[in-house]
């Protein structure tokens, strides 16, 4: 019996060793961001040692398919030199194996063509030489632009001795050269610039603004290409046009140094100089939006209706208990100022009130006494802009609603169910009250805060 009963143990054994079968692992895919790296590099001897600028984007994840993964490759890495100088781009890719684990292998060509379109450059040795054949093409683009600005000083406005020389050149769309200039940066901005998507380069509205610095060259002076802005030229009626910010972009080695403020200050010079009907930027991210403020509201400042409207302002303000929510409409700027900043300085309402507002604060000086009455000044604001407007006439609401004619525009609406002039709201319960104020009091502290820095640095420059 004990022999019989070690062959079934045997048996057994033998039997389940014969069913094991070898599982592969989930392939789980690699992240994109995890696995590229980005150089922007100036000639062949960086792009071999390594050491050129890498570039940091926003997010690589959505040129790979829905969930942004690669699949089918073990220690996958992938390098991409950007020349800085003509924008041509090599992919080098290395992996140890690669195998479809259910998830399929993923086009890497397709993918990065898709990234960089014709930038790309197939053989290392070809990009390599695009450093020689190409060294004087930005030179050659320019020559083909209006100069807007010239000078001797770096991005900051410091003088150097090793300094070039500084142009801004402006390109009116519709022209092959300009094109394809664009069409070369494009992969840039779409890596670069958040929300961003590529300007109709044959529609002659678009206008290019490009900043670039002159190199001395034994064969000829090369121009290296810093940033580049993009506006459109809107119809207002009658028979104004307004210029719209859409795009701006400093390379990310030229970065921090002054060159996206100089390109704001040329777009302001062109719509003062030019007679548009106001400047407008579209959706700014905040570092934009603090340049914008920055260079409004020094020139804010020196204007005598504006200054003389904030002091009345400030005066009222520091009178009047606002705890009580007496009418805060002394508080705005009048009609005859914002009008008048329009006129002289292409500095649209939208952009004015949020200046407005840091004027304020310097006209306080800033007194701690002041600020509690400051403070609920900005709440109201700040609760305008997020909850809404309403008109008070029955009922019926406006809403702001955006246009591709970069005109200010609403619609005003009667909903279905209100009856006798009034509308049924939603009843908060209290947690969701709490929840509404401390909410608003974040963005206010963040509003107050972004006042204080802008008003300090402002302050700082015109002592």
């Amino acid at each position: 019996m004990g022999q019989k009963h070690q062959q079934s143990t045997d048996s057994t054994s033998d039997s389940k060793k014969k069913r094991r079968v070898a599982i592969a692992p989930i392939d789980t895919g690699v992240e994109a961001n995890e696995c590229i790296q980005i150089f922007m590099v100036g000639s062949k001897d960086e792009a071999e040692a390594g050491t050129g600028y890498q570039i940091d984007p926003l997010d690589l994840n959505h040129f790979f398919d829905d969930d942004g993964k690669i699949y089918g490759y073990q220690s996958l890495k992938i390098t991409i030199w950007v020349s800085s100088v003509s924008f041509h781009v090599y992919t080098d890719i290395t992996f140890e194996s690669s195998s479809d684990r259910g998830k399929g292998i993923t086009d890497l060509k397709a993918a990065l063509q898709d990234m960089f379109a014709e930038n790309i450059v197939e053989k290392k040795d070809d990009f390599f030489q695009t450093f020689t054949i190409e060294k004087h093409y930005i030179s050659s683009v320019i020559s083909k632009g209006e100069v807007l600005l010239q000078n001797t000083t770096d991005g900051n406005g410091h003088s150097h001795a090793d300094t070039t020389d500084t142009q801004v050149i402006r390109f009116v769309m519709g022209d092959m050269t300009a094109g394809l200039l664009y069409s070369r940066l494009v992969p840039l901005v779409l890596l670069l610039v958040d929300g961003s998507n590529p300007i109709d380069v044959t529609d002659s509205c678009w206008e290019m603004y490009v900043i670039v610095q002159k190199i001395a060259d034994p064969e000829g002076d090369q121009s290296r290409l810093l940033g580049f802005a993009a506006a459109y030229r809107f119809y207002h009626y009658p028979d104004t046009l307004r210029l719209r910010l859409s795009q701006v972009l400093v390379l990310p080695p030229y970065q921090q140094k002054g060159y996206g403020r100089r390109l704001l200050e040329i777009l302001n010079n062109a719509a003062m100089s030019e007679s548009v009907y106001d400047l407008t930027v579209e959706e700014p991210v905040d570092s934009l939006q603090r340049i914008q403020y920055y260079i409004d509201v020094p020139r804010l400042l020196t204007c005598s209706a504006v200054q003389s409207a904030v002091d009345t302002a400030a005066t009222h303000l520091k009178e009047a208990n606002l705890s009580k929510r007496t009418e805060s409409s002394q508080l705005l700027p009048p009609l005859t100022a914002v009008n008048e900043v329009r006129k002289s300085l292409k500095i649209n309402k939208k952009q004015f009130l949020k200046c407005w507002e840091i004027l304020l604060y310097i006209a306080l000086n800033p007194v701690d006494k002041y600020m509690e009455n400051y403070r609920i000044y900005i709440t109201d604001q700040v609760k305008a802009s997020v909850i809404g407007k309403d008109t008070g006439t029955k009922g019926k609401q406006v809403i702001d609603t955006p246009n591709d004619f970069g005109e200010d525009a609403f619609v005003m609406y009667k909903p279905q169910d209100c009856e006798d002039g009034h509308v049924d709201v939603d009843v908060l319960d209290e947690d969701q009250k709490k929840q509404q104020e401390q909410q608003l009091l974040q963005i206010v502290d963040e509003r107050v805060k972004e006042i204080q820095l802008v008003a300090q640095k402002v302050s700082t420059t015109q002592a």
